[in-house]
């Protein structure tokens, strides 16, 4: 027993690493990705803390050398899930009374981990599963996740302080305890911090975890596991759960215990969930939280100020638009260019863009690897061909190839619309397609409001501007349109601790990752009141005649 009320570390972001010619880490970086190139992994299930081999397997390839294969994946049934509940909540009541230092020390030591010895390792994973730069994925696998396990350590022990004042002989409490039951942590292929975040924010709040990664990043998901089980993770807490969405799905969504669901994905399979647990409704034990973050149509808005910052806008679309193909929530999908501006900025543009390498990540000469697999593959082209058959309507200013013949890869395309409703302009593609929409400059206040109408989503957006009355003016408009704003900048690169991320309307439940307020949904409180001295009379002073 510790007799203290310990303060845990003051958190710091994660300094990012450069990887740069002759640097150590550069030589760390590519010999691990030379030795785990070289293995084949078997990633089991893992329940309980033990290892699941199911038999019923599946492949897991590099985007970039789709021949290649890194891993066989083990998928689990309905059977595993019900088994993988039931471990789970086996170990619920002595995870939750775990005090807070005791859990809390748990993600601390795994972030040191992942800053040292892990570190070389996630990045590799994520570059050859995820088909990531050197640079992406240290941003991701390195810095995010370290600084998701830090800073909500912090939030935490900010969050457990929040308690009531208390009246004269009295003294009240807020007890924040677990949800009931087990919550659900559904990950995406794009972020390996996002899968961390995603199963260790509710377990650091007391909560146990049923943890389905993607299968196309099941790769470095192993890894995390690793590294959480090395940290001193109990058996049970977080149960790891690779296989077909809809098969795992349907039984964890069924189950009275179901507690809460984390979520990063798609709208329409966050929409679907969302409708399957309320016709669910009447069955569980509580109301369950319901977090997503979901997808976006992110812009980046310019406005005729911004004509001596053409560099900085230009280097904002590229950058925001095809850093990691375009496969982040947050990337520039849509861009709105005045006319007094536009014949400078194109041939900037595609200058900018004809610069861009593409290929293996292990190169670290590419800028951009491969879209992650067949199915995003076909998607892209569908849409590249959609432009080039749009006659006037649609013009391809820089890009429009595809090549699958080794890995998945798409050429940066831009394409100018002159259509704002244009599909290019409204649907996610989730891939390195830009579209660019040309407007009058008088027609400012009109596109801005075009811009804030023309998506469904609202995530992510950036305004370039030097004239603070059209900047304010476009922050006004757009205030709905995205949940995270950027002014002069791209609207990718949420750091941890500095802009809590998500979005609104069908970009989810804007319950902002790497914040308090997330690990608020993971809480059910409980106020507790004690009365020092009872009253021992039961009428009151006014009822004496």
């Amino acid at each position: 027993m510790i007799n203290a009320i310990p303060r845990v570390p003051p958190p710091q972001n994660e300094p990012i690493l450069s990887y740069a010619p002759g640097s150590a880490e550069r030589a760390t970086l590519q010999s691990t990705l030379q030795r785990l190139a070289s293995e084949r992994l078997d990633i089991p299930l893992l329940i309980g803390g033990k290892a699941v081999r199911t038999g019923k397997t599946d492949e897991v390839r590099m985007p970039h050398k789709h021949a290649h294969v890194l891993a066989t994946l083990h998928e689990a049934d309905a059977s595993h899930v019900e088994q993988a509940i039931q471990n789970a909540l086996a170990v619920k009541d002595e995870w939750s009374r775990m005090p807070f230092q005791e859990r809390a020390a748990i993600f601390l030591r795994a972030a040191e981990l992942l800053a040292s010895r892990y570190r070389p390792i996630l990045n590799a994973a994520t570059m050859l599963g995820q088909s990531k730069t050197a640079h992406q994925a240290e941003i991701d696998a390195a810095c995010e996740a370290i600084d998701f396990l830090r800073f909500n350590v912090s939030f935490a022990e900010q969050l457990l302080a929040q308690q009531p004042v208390s009246g004269p002989q009295t003294w009240n409490l807020t007890d924040y305890r677990p949800l009931d039951g087990f919550v659900f942590a559904v990950a995406p292929f794009n972020f390996t911090a996002i899968a961390l975040n995603l199963s260790t924010a509710p377990a650091l709040m007391g909560n146990v975890v049923l943890f389905k990664p993607s299968s196309t990043s099941a790769f470095s998901s192993w890894f995390l596991m690793e590294l959480l089980r090395e940290a001193g993770l109990p058996d049970g807490v977080i149960n790891f759960l690779p296989g077909d969405g809809p098969t795992i799905g349907n039984v964890a969504l069924a189950h009275p215990q179901l507690g809460g669901v984390h979520f990063t994905g798609s709208t329409p399979t966050f929409q679907s969930m969302w409708r399957t647990i309320g016709e669910n409704i009447q069955r569980y034990k509580q109301y369950p939280r319901l977090v997503g973050e979901t997808g976006g149509k992110d812009f980046v808005f310019a406005h005729a100020s911004a004509v001596d910052d053409l560099d900085a806008l230009a280097t904002a679309i590229v950058r925001g638009g095809y850093e990691y193909q375009g496969q982040k929530c947050s990337a520039a999908s849509r861009v709105y260019i005045p006319e007094s501006i536009w014949p400078k900025l194109k041939p900037r543009l595609q200058e900018f863009i004809a610069e861009l390498r593409v290929g293996d990540v292990s190169d670290f000469r590419n800028f951009m690897g491969a879209v992650i697999d067949e199915k995003s593959f076909k998607k892209v082209s569908s849409y590249i061909e959609l432009a080039k058959q749009g006659g006037a309507e649609a013009t391809i200013v820089a890009g429009g190839e595809t090549d699958r013949s080794e890995g998945w890869f798409v050429k940066p395309t831009l394409v100018q619309l002159t259509n704002p409703r244009h599909r290019i302009m409204q649907e996610e593609i989730f891939a390195p397609l830009v579209g660019v929409h040309v407007y009058p400059d008088a027609r400012f206040e009109e596109t801005l409001r075009e811009c804030d109408q023309a998506a469904t989503y609202a995530l992510t957006g950036a305004v370039f501007a030097r004239d603070r009355k059209a900047l304010s003016t476009a922050s006004r408009e757009l205030r709905h349109a995205a949940g995270n704003f950027y002014i002069n900048d791209k609207p990718t690169g949420a750091v941890v601790g500095q802009q809590p991320f998500g979005g609104s309307r069908a970009s989810g439940t804007n319950d902002k990752a790497g914040s308090m307020l997330n690990l608020v949904r993971w809480t059910s409180p409980r106020t507790i009141k004690e009365t020092f001295v009872p009253p021992t009379r039961v009428p009151y002073p006014f009822m004496q005649g």
